[in-house]
């Protein structure tokens, strides 16, 4: 085992085109995540799933499909799943007592979505003190709106990984993160 896991975030049926909540770009994103958790496996690191439920709300409902992670990134056998009800996989969750436990000092992120669950869960890894790096190519998000504005998803994602790149860890492409 190595000093570094990849937190696989939310990518759940939900997001997927027949969900409740569809994201820009999903299936390009899932398999991009795909791509980095072989390598992860293949290197001997950590893969960590987290999958995100809502038990009073229409979509992420315990048991459901839509909470079921998808099967393009679908968790080995071994690999802990960990169940969230916040953004931020942090929170209120074993994430970062198993991190230690394994020794882990770094994490690679993928998932969804890029201006909420990534967001948070890249800044609270970073302010706990693991060195972070999120592969942008692997995350998805959607279009988003604000005061009568509509925020294209590819201006929302653009606009978070310039953010997190700005001062909470590298953000990669997967191929710049394979070749690495």
């Amino acid at each position: 085992m190595t000093n570094r896991a990849v937190i696989v975030v939310d990518l759940q049926n939900e997001y997927w085109p027949t969900g409740n909540l569809p994201l820009d770009g999903i299936e390009t994103a899932a398999a991009n995540a795909a791509r980095v958790i072989t390598h992860a496996r293949d290197r001997g690191d950590l893969v960590v799933n987290i999958r995100h439920e809502m038990p009073d709300a229409p979509f992420f409902v315990p048991g459901s499909d839509g909470a079921r992670i998808n099967d393009t990134v679908r968790p080995a056998d071994e690999e802990p799943v960990i169940t969230k009800n916040f953004p931020n996989a942090f929170r209120d969750t074993g994430l970062h007592d198993l991190l230690t436990s394994h020794g882990i000092d770094q994490v690679v992120v993928v998932g969804a979505m890029s201006h909420m669950c990534i967001d948070a869960t890249v800044r609270a890894a970073n302010d706990l003190g693991y060195g972070t790096t999120t592969i942008h190519d692997a995350c998805a998000t959607r279009q988003l709106e604000f005061q009568g504005k509509s925020v294209p998803a590819a201006q929302v994602h653009t606009a978070m990984m310039a953010a997190l790149a700005f001062a909470y860890g590298d953000v990669v492409s997967t191929q710049d993160h394979l070749a690495g």
